[in-house]
């Protein structure tokens, strides 16, 4: 948040090495609307919400970008997050959850 304030631009807070930790990739189920995340921080949760909560669906989303590039089988298509944002802090763990799909932990370090 620190960057996006000073810059201006989310592309260098939301590219930096490490910042983006994904799990194992799963077959997306057939209703995207129903896709439910879970984000817990040091295991109390701080975010769900539903894919169908979204301001722009799943499906919009995609065909939308596939206007313009072509997606292929394992590309990521980040959509942004839910109202629960927060600072985090070395030490801290966050869980991202995809509810039924798979689980990602990982614990908050400091900068070297």
């Amino acid at each position: 948040r620190d960057l996006q304030k000073n810059d201006g631009q989310w592309a260098r807070a939301k590219g930096l090495d490490t910042f983006c930790p994904i799990g194992e990739p799963v077959p997306a189920p057939a209703d995207l609307d129903a896709i439910e995340l879970v984000t817990r921080l040091n295991g109390v949760e701080v975010q769900r919400a539903r894919g169908g909560d979204m301001a722009f669906r799943i499906p919009f989303l995609l065909h939308y970008i596939s206007q313009y590039l072509t997606l292929e089988p394992g590309d990521v298509v980040a959509t942004g997050t839910p109202h629960g944002v927060g600072r985090l802090s070395p030490g801290d763990v966050v869980e991202v959850e995809l509810v039924g799909l798979s689980r990602v932990s990982n614990p908050v370090v400091a900068a070297s």
